[in-house]
């Protein structure tokens, strides 16, 4: 697969020693990978995680196509209604192979409800043809309070439309097989449902039918989307570190978190393209190793924050902070090295030497050069960087940058040695709102008491 890692920027001969990893350090950390490796292949093997199986494809694959061959011309449209992990797979995928909102002129389209602002929904709503739009509610859970809520406005919106017994006609499910609330619906109203594993966490499910799902309504081909990520599961499991490139990454970086203190690492695609993929890496990565206890119960508070960055826009308004503030990050850069399209600036000069000298270039030979200049100008600056390159974006190379990255944040969990496939920070928010928003129920009942708690301590 067409995607390569150069680490040379992470090392102490181009950053220093005292922000830049030294050969020993490396070497110090080699028979600590392949504890990570065994340790994760053993979670793996348990059938605790599941997301290394997705690429060999299943029955349920095979349903996805054969739904989506069955109603392709019949819609403009496909309303996806999630949250996290559950919209944000979907969004790099159409980001990715059709290009960046709004510039995309891509039917049909994808409107993605990942947020429960009322006015965002309703432009929306008044965006979409309800006799030409599929809708596909996508929640693990079953029981999401975003997704439900707005699934709920959606579907009074289609069923207002174009009737009742037609709307269960343009309603496809992705949830969980055998509980939750909207599996349930699903089943009282018949609609169609796709399932995703137990054991796939809805952050590592971008290659089951959550991902998969609006990937087939869109048009994407998924056999090559999975033939990507299978080979590089293939390299994944190996204990070659120049093979395996994402125990090699999740090992460097566990190394600067734990000997250099950079708390933060900043995804920093040079690619339009890729602005998708690095908000879903965003949620993968911040999700999975920001943990407050270790596998042992220790009170750890560890991870690393990570940061979005758009070349070259981002140059002019985070890269000041990033060479001269706090020397607290580790800097990943995303290339793509064959773009699709290569617009060139007009060969005629007009006799300004700050314009002529960029005539008749392409501008990938431009966003190159200012990739290459930025990883340059921080590595002067003691700022510890390094790149993957891409050969281009396509479903295969997408498929297996996306699965690069999943193994990549299970192999850290396990150098930090935390659970990297829980998420409690997370559900205490939720369970704060089931109560606010009056579920039924004891233990919702003691979550609201909490919140008055809170709020008489905010009183004094």
């Amino acid at each position: 697969m067409g995607i390569r890692f150069d680490d040379t920027n992470l090392r102490a001969r181009m950053v220093g020693a005292k922000h830049g990893l030294t050969d020993s350090e490396i070497a110090a950390g080699v028979p600590l990978a392949a504890k990570a490796l065994a340790g994760f292949r053993t979670l793996y093997q348990t059938g605790e995680v599941g997301f290394p199986d997705l690429p060999k494809g299943s029955d349920e694959v095979d349903k996805i196509l054969d739904y989506a061959g069955k109603v392709k011309g019949s819609y403009d449209t496909v309303c996806i209604v999630g949250i996290g992990g559950s919209a944000l797979g979907a969004w790099a995928l159409d980001c990715g192979l059709r290009g960046p909102h709004p510039v995309q002129n891509a039917s049909p389209r994808l409107v993605i409800l990942d947020n429960v602002d009322p006015e965002f929904i309703g432009l929306a709503l008044r965006s979409m043809n309800p006799k030409k739009t599929i809708v596909v509610p996508i929640a693990k859970s079953g029981a999401t309070a975003e997704t439900v809520a707005t699934f709920l406005i959606v579907k009074k919106w289609l069923e207002d439309g174009i009737g009742a017994a037609k709307a269960k006609q343009r309603i496809v499910v992705v949830t969980s097989e055998g509980r939750g609330d909207l599996k349930v619906l699903a089943t009282r109203e018949g609609y169609t449902t796709f399932h995703l594993p137990n054991n796939v966490g809805g952050r590592f499910s971008v290659l089951s039918a959550v991902g998969l799902v609006p990937a087939a309504l869109a048009g994407f081909d998924v056999k090559k989307l999975l033939k990507g990520a299978a080979e590089m599961t293939k390299a994944a499991w190996s204990d070659d570190l120049s093979v395996n490139t994402p125990l090699r990454a999740a090992m460097l970086h566990w190394l600067f978190i734990k000997n250099k203190k950079k708390p933060m690492q900043v995804a920093f695609p040079y690619s339009n393209r890729l602005w998708g993929t690095a908000f879903w890496f965003r949620q993968l990565w911040a999700e999975s190793i920001g943990k407050a206890r270790d596998r042992k119960g220790q009170l750890v508070n560890t991870g690393q924050t990570p940061i979005a960055a758009l070349g070259t826009t981002d140059q002019h308004s985070q890269v000041q902070l990033y060479m001269e503030g706090p020397n607290d990050k580790v800097f990943t850069f995303w290339a793509v090295a064959k773009p699709r399209e290569n617009a060139t600036v007009p060969p005629e000069k007009i006799g300004l030497e700050g314009f002529d000298y960029l005539c008749g270039k392409p501008m990938s030979k431009l966003l190159d050069a200012e990739r290459r200049s930025t990883e340059a100008a921080l590595a002067e600056n003691e700022r510890p960087n390094c790149t993957f390159t891409l050969d281009r974006v396509d479903e295969e190379h997408l498929g297996a940058f996306f699965q690069l990255m999943e193994f990549e944040t299970a192999f850290a969990g396990e150098f930090l040695n935390i659970n990297a496939f829980d998420q409690e920070g997370v559900e205490l928010g939720k369970k704060f709102t089931f109560g606010l928003m009056g579920r039924k129920g004891e233990q919702h009942q003691q979550f609201r008491d909490r919140f008055a708690a809170y709020e008489a301590r905010r009183k004094g």
